[in-house]
């Protein structure tokens, strides 16, 4: 990925451009200090001269609510007062002496309800949406260079001197101050979708932050003072800009491409709502455009390249072919996973299958694309007018789900998953919490699955069967978990990790963490044995991927994986799990048993031990279990094969899954009273054993007389009100409870002859 670069020979401005802006209706606005405000076209020509203004102009910033008609501009202006301006190029408003000396830095809230200013004065004032001043937040003996809104519009993150402060807008928040640069800082940006800040400043370096000013990257030394900083809209990449030097930079802080344009120093920068152009404001009076080409995508074994000219290149290194697509408009975003490759333009959808190239399903969208997200049957489209809709692969319209206080521009690709039946998404406004949507209807569901700190990223497993549908995600201290979506049940599995995939094919996951590939061949196994989950499952050193290493896909047995200095790594596991799936999948047991005999590895027969057991293959979960020495397990699957009925046998291996209550069910659902008692004694849940009886008018004398035995074996007096009730008014007769105990034994055994 690289930028191309665009510039027209002779500037229009005949001074310093001091900034640039993109309007929400995808144009370019220049200001310079030769007094003139000029529009621009997507593809780098100048349109018009919009208006001439009387003071020279240092930052603009565009209203991000308004559309068409209401398209507003703030620009702040060198003698410390700002104007709110239309697209038309009508002074709506004007704030005289805003500021004691020029305004620096402009910006509206991410809402549009409120506007921030920052001068050489060194105050910052927050100002309503008609220009009416709210209270003036800071007051610095220093000029404040820099400043952005948080995500959440509480705080603002501002530049001044040597430091990155954050400063509560509301009561109740602590403010953060770190040292962010040896010189003086110049620029500051905060991306919405992953809550990473970056810097720029007079040191010549830029960094890459955390939200709590923990450096997660620090770029060498250029030879020129770095000017401006921007990230794109998606928060997978940004733009670096500096005396005739244009950047861009993975969001890890590695650089994809190093460009010189002849620009001077590039003041400002400013991306496009779909991502793929970056504009910069040059002092040399020139406009720069930069325009993403060379986008790579690779999956299993097909590549596909978008060059400068709006064509795809596929390569499908396994059958040796190669297929160029060409598109009459500029491609904004592409995807590809699952066998489809979606490619979007400005205002069509393209669907390819990648076994047939020649005839995509096509259809129209409405706005510039910039977030496409791809399960087993369905993708998502996010687009620029904020609309969240989600398709199938021949191109059919599914749902477009919606709930209160969606803010679909601060979502990325980690915080939406699609699967064949539901949408997980972390909530925005809550990141504690993710919402699971109907994918049919795009109602919300009735689940939503809490968690006790925010989570970074999450991702659902593609299976075709709901009912295994699982979610694995980490949180803010870098723990990574796994729950049921239809029934939560969240299961801390691994500490210390970096990022983490589920398998393309099957539902294998793997994770990258302290240095080493975890591999769970079977996760399923943490809800039907937690020992057998450990035992399926491998690790791998992985310390040549570095820390903070990014996996990418999870393809039958390879992982690919980023680094954080942005070159590829390639893992591989075991190609046997895989074969396994392919057999249990068609219940071929005998087939996966004689793979096990062959490939001999402990984390294969605990895999095909844990997959037997959900299938409930009892004869496959004895000979596994034998093969990886768990003694107890078999003779306990030996007593579950001696029982004398389905219920029972079914209600057994949900206790030996740890599902009580289940088992349960399962006893009483079938009238194996005397089952779901003696289940419950076993357990020790007295109280319950004997509610069942007195529910179910049946065997209590049974449960008074195994409660007397267990107080007498222990010496123990009575001490629950309930057994001292009834142990008064029911006697009872061993013989008698045997008869009855034996009866009922009889009367299940006959049933199921």
């Amino acid at each position: 990925m690289r930028f191309k670069i665009k510039r027209l020979e002779r500037s229009k401005h005949s001074d310093i451009c001091s900034s640039v802006g993109w309007s929400n209706s995808g144009e370019l606005f220049s200001v310079s200090d030769d007094l003139t405000v000029l529009k621009w076209d997507i593809n780098g020509e100048f349109d018009s001269k919009i208006m001439e203004i009387d003071v020279p102009v240092v930052d603009m910033d565009w209203l991000p609510s308004g559309k068409g008609a209401n398209e507003v501009v703030a620009l702040a202006c060198a003698d410390g007062s700002f104007k709110l301006v239309s697209k038309a190029g009508r002074v709506e408003k004007s704030i005289s002496e805003a500021h004691a000396s020029a305004i620096i830095s402009i910006k509206w809230s991410y809402e549009g309800a409120a506007l921030a200013t920052a001068g050489e004065d060194g105050q910052i004032k927050i100002w309503s949406r008609g220009g009416m001043l709210r209270s003036a937040v800071v007051q610095s003996s220093k000029p404040i260079y820099g400043l952005i809104w948080s995500p959440e519009n509480d705080s603002i993150l501002y530049a001044s001197d040597k430091n990155l402060t954050i400063i509560p807008t509301l009561p109740g928040n602590k403010q953060v101050q770190w040292k962010a640069h040896d010189g003086v800082v110049l620029g500051v940006d905060w991306n919405p979708g992953n809550n990473i800040i970056v810097s720029c400043g007079e040191d010549c370096k830029y960094r890459v932050w955390d939200q709590y000013g923990r450096q997660l990257y620090c770029s060498s030394a250029y030879d020129h003072v770095i000017t401006s900083i921007k990230w794109a809209p998606n928060g997978d990449y940004f733009a670096v800009g500096s005396f005739e030097m244009l950047r861009l930079c993975d969001k890890s802080g590695w650089s994809y491409s190093f460009h010189k344009p002849t620009s001077g120093s590039i003041m400002k920068l400013s991306w496009s709502h779909d991502g793929t152009v970056v504009s910069g404001a040059g002092g040399n009076g020139s406009v720069v455009f930069g325009y993403i080409v060379d986008r790579q995508l690779s999956w299993a074994h097909i590549e596909a390249v978008l060059d400068e000219d709006n064509k795809i290149q596929v390569n499908d290194c396994l059958h040796e072919m190669n297929e160029d697509l060409d598109f009459r408009e500029r491609v904004v975003n592409m995807s590809m996973k699952h066998n489809h490759l979606v490619v979007c333009t400005t205002t069509q959808c393209y669907v390819y299958n990648v076994m047939n190239w020649s005839s995509p399903f096509v259809f129209d969208v409405k706005d510039s694309i910039y977030l496409i997200v791809q399960g087993a049957k369905y993708f998502a489209l996010i687009d620029a007018s904020q609309n969240f809709i989600i398709y199938n692969y021949e191109g059919k319209l599914i749902s477009t789900p919606k709930f209160q206080g969606l803010r679909v521009e601060f979502l990325n690709a980690r915080h939406l998953s699609l699967s064949s039946d539901v949408l997980a998404m972390i909530d925005p406004s809550n990141p504690k919490v993710v919402r699971i949507f109907d994918i049919i209807s795009g109602r919300p569901s009735n689940v939503t699955i809490e968690h006790s700190t925010e989570i970074i990223e999450m991702d659902v497993n593609q299976v075709e069967m709901s009912s295994e549908r699982k979610m694995a995600f980490i949180d803010s201290n870098r723990d990574m978990f796994l729950t049921m979506v239809h029934k939560p049940e969240i299961i801390k599995i691994s500490s210390i990790v970096d990022s983490f995939q589920w398998n393309d094919g099957n539902d294998m996951l793997a994770c990258i963490a302290d240095g080493k590939l975890l591999t769970w061949f079977y996760p399923n196994a943490v809800y039907v044995d937690r020992d057998l989950m450990t035992k399926a499952m491998a690790v791998k050193d992985a310390s040549d991927v570095g820390k903070l290493a990014q996996m990418l896909t999870f393809n039958g047995n390879i992982c690919s994986v980023r680094r954080l200095d942005g070159s590829l790594a390639t893992l591989s596991i075991s190609p046997y799990p895989k074969i396994l799936y392919e057999y249990v999948d068609k219940a071929d047991f005998e087939k996966a048993i004689r793979l096990c005999r062959f490939v001999k590895e402990q984390t294969l027969w605990a895999c095909l031990a844990a997959m037997s057991i959900y299938c409930r293959e009892l004869n496959t979960v004895e000979i596994s279990l034998a093969a990886i020495d768990e003694a107890d397990k078999v003779q306990f699957i030996n007593y579950i094969k001696d029982l004398p009925s389905e219920p029972s046998r079914n209600a057994a291996l949900a206790l030996y899954c740890k599902k009580i209550q289940e088992a349960e069910q399962i006893l009483l659902q079938a009238r194996l009273y005397y089952r779901a008692i003696k289940m419950n004694i076993k357990l020790f849940r007295w109280e319950r054993a004997l509610d069942v009886a007195l529910q179910n008018k049946s065997h209590v004398d049974t449960v008074i007389a195994y409660r007397q035995r267990f107080l007498q074996q222990y010496q123990k007096e009575e001490d629950i009100e309930k057994f001292k009730q009834y142990s008064k008014e029911i006697a009872f007769d061993w013989d008698t409870v045997k008869k009855k105990i034996r009866s009922d034994k009889d009367k299940e055994a006959a049933a199921n002859q």
